[in-house]
Parts: C-alpha cells; structure tokens; sequence
C-alpha cells in the first residue's frame, strides 16, 4: 500500500465526520437557502475546522454560488471541495536544507504529540535520502525520552548524543553540533522538553538552546518544526500559537491523522496560523510519516483517485 492509500484510509474518520456529514445535509434539500449554510457551517465546526476558518470557507462558498448562478444544493460539493483546496493551497513546502554544509533541525511541541518518535522518522526519511544524520537528546527532563530516542537511532543508524537526565540540554546541544561537525552529519535533529514547571519555563529553556545552536552556527536552525497532535483538534491551533511566540515555528508536522475524526485542522491551521504543513504522520509504521502534499490531501479527504485531482 502506497502512501496515499494509507492516507486516504487514515483520513477514514475524519471523511465520516466532514464529508459524508456535509453530504447527509445536502441530500434532499431541494433550495440553497441561509438553514442549509448554517447546518453545512455546524458540521466545519464539528471537524474542527475551527469558528473563523468555517465562518471564512462558508462566505467563500456562498461567493462561489452566487457568482455562478446556482440553485441546485448537489452542486455545493463541488464548490466545496475547490474551496478547501483554495485555502489549503497546491504547495509543497519541503523541510529546509541547508546548502552549505550541515543542517540543524529544531523540533518543538508538548509532551504526548508523538515528538521523540517524529525525529526518529525522520532521521529514518532522511537516511533514505543517503544523508548521515546525527540525533540530539536535548529532552533532558525525561529520562524516557533520552532512551527513546536511542532506541529510535538504533533502529535507524543514526547517533544519538545525550547526557544524564537533568544535565543542562544546552550544553547537550552545543555537544551534538560538535559531534555533527566533526563526523561530517548532514543532519542534525535536536530534541527538546516538552514540558517544564510552567510556560514560561519551557519558553525560556527553547529559546536558550536556540542561541546556543546560533553561537555556533549563526543561521541555523534551518528549520523548527513543532509536532503537533491532530487527535486534540483546535488545541494544536492554540499549541502552535504559545510556541509561536517563543521560537520561530518554520513549519508544522501533523502527527496521528489516522487516530482522528478531526482532521479538518488542517485546513485551520494553513488559515490561522500562516506556518507551512511539511509532514504529515497517518499510522505507526515508519514509513508513515510523509512530506504534506495538499493536493493528494484533498483528494484522500474525499475518497477521490489522485488522476481526479489533477
């Protein structure tokens, strides 16, 4: 099974809660009129689209029919579907890579959003590429996921530089870039906690590995990805906006899509959050976690063939 079959039968739940929700409230009605917007505008909500994005996404689709002259509610399926894809967008947003030597990757969120096992698949996508990758147990507060993540680099080949639990994780992270130096890594991927005593702890703490990171290499991280958990809905939203405003989020992966009906957030993420969709994670296996390609997104959330999409 290629990847989009698995993403088509991940996004399972999430189709049962949008779209065949959505087709429930068309069958039937014989006029588009303000109830039927209203219901379809319920059922956004409900996938968790997020207030702002279905109140955006509704005017736009009630642009769409009034531009076009339409009476028929079995055309608003169509409608729709362009409309997400408008929002959505058709760009695929690879992780950035640096040109010049090795790139260093940033990897933030909460504790419980699948983050230890992100970095081990992609230190396992990156491999794939032929490129050495280099691990660094910058979580310090957990000793579990200092040893998750030697067991992921175990699993993958890939080093992992740690510490004992509690040490300090910038002096981790300094540690990690001069072993990626000196063993000529194209990747490094730095954990980090996920949670400390409070927020502003853990800001602190993320903020400071950064300048570690940039003392040593002034223009990296080349990308800081936050993991986020698609199963919490518009919390991830919310999530991505508190470590907006510690460390600049360069892009988002999207884990557990396969365990959700709320999938729908990804579409309020790419409105309210401005920040690129770059991986998507749709089951355990690690070959399932993915560059996020809009266009097989949208066709997966509505069962369509990939052909049907281009």
């Amino acid at each position: 099974m290629g990847f989009f079959d698995r993403l088509k039968k991940g996004l399972a739940k999430t189709r049962k809660n949008f779209v065949e929700k959505f087709e429930e409230v068309v069958i039937g009605r014989k006029d588009i009129d303000e109830d039927l917007y209203e219901e379809l505008e319920e059922v956004l909500i409900q996938a968790d689209v997020g207030v702002n994005t279905a109140l955006e996404l509704m005017e736009r689709v009630r642009e769409g029919v009034r531009l076009r002259n339409i009476s028929d509610p079995a055309r608003l399926k169509d409608i729709f579907i362009e409309e997400v894809e408008y929002l959505i967008g058709d760009k695929i947003e690879p992780i950035n890579i640096n040109p010049e030597g090795l790139t260093v990757v940033l990897v933030v969120g909460v504790n419980g959003t699948g983050k230890t096992t992100t970095i081990g698949k992609l230190a396992h996508y990156f491999k794939k590429q032929g490129k050495k990758v280099i691990l660094a147990a910058g979580d310090t507060f957990r000793a579990a996921a200092i040893d998750q993540l030697e067991i992921w680099g175990e699993r993958v080949g890939a080093d992992v530089i740690k510490h004992s639990e509690g040490a300090d994780p910038g002096a981790v992270v300094y540690d990690a870039v001069q072993a990626a130096r000196s063993r000529k890594a194209d990747i490094l991927l730095i954990d980090t906690a996920g949670r400390l005593h409070n927020k502003s702890n853990l800001m602190d703490e993320l903020k400071k590995i950064r300048r570690v990171v940039q003392r040593e290499i002034p223009d990296a991280p080349h990308e800081t990805l936050l993991v986020l958990d698609a199963t919490t809905g518009q919390n991830a939203v919310n999530q991505a906006k508190m470590f907006g405003e510690a460390v600049n989020v360069t892009g988002i992966v999207l884990t557990k899509l396969d365990g959700t009906a709320k999938g729908g957030v990804v579409i309020g993420i790419k409105t309210t959050l401005h920040v690129p969709v770059k991986m998507i994670g749709v089951g355990e296996e690690i070959e399932d976690l993915q560059p996020f390609n809009p266009r097989e997104f949208v066709a997966a959330l509505y069962n369509l063939n990939i052909d049907e999409k281009q």
